[in-house]
């Protein structure tokens, strides 16, 4: 069994590799990478969110998200605001609004091939299982 479940995870891990790696080969055109594209959307997603949030919803370290967000600010793509207290929030420009949505398409089509050889049930199919897997509710 436990090479059943290991040849299991290995595919899980082959697909998102594939996937990220198209990714980013392809947001290239749309100027920005995956990990930047992934925190302007998480910015997107949760405007005004903690560095801590952010981090959480990206799937990093505290520190490295706080030197991409370095980097998105003096790129102009996103802003800091102070919060309450130490807080600070982050917003994106209309600049960084831009990237976003030029990455979103650019997604679009890179899933689109991703997921092609998947029929749309088995799609919504490997959705189901996948959110029921990580325990959350459905997401973006």
């Amino acid at each position: 069994m436990h090479n059943e479940l290991q040849i299991l995870g290995r595919a899980l891990k082959q697909a998102q590799y594939r996937q990220h790696r198209a990714l980013d080969s392809a947001l290239a055109s749309a100027g920005t990478t995956l990990a930047q594209w992934d925190a302007l959307r998480a910015i997107g997603r949760t405007p005004g969110a903690s560095a801590r949030e952010l981090a959480a919803a990206t799937f990093q370290s505290e520190q490295s998200f706080g030197a991409l967000i370095g980097r998105l600010g003096a790129q102009g793509l996103v802003e800091r605001r102070p919060g309450h207290g130490r807080r600070m929030e982050h917003h994106l420009t209309d600049a960084g609004t831009r990237i976003l949505e030029a990455g979103h398409r650019v997604a679009d089509e890179v899933l689109a091939d991703c997921f092609a050889p998947l029929s749309p049930g088995e799609r919504e199919t490997l959705r189901g299982l996948l959110t029921r897997l990580v325990g959350a509710p459905d997401q973006e």
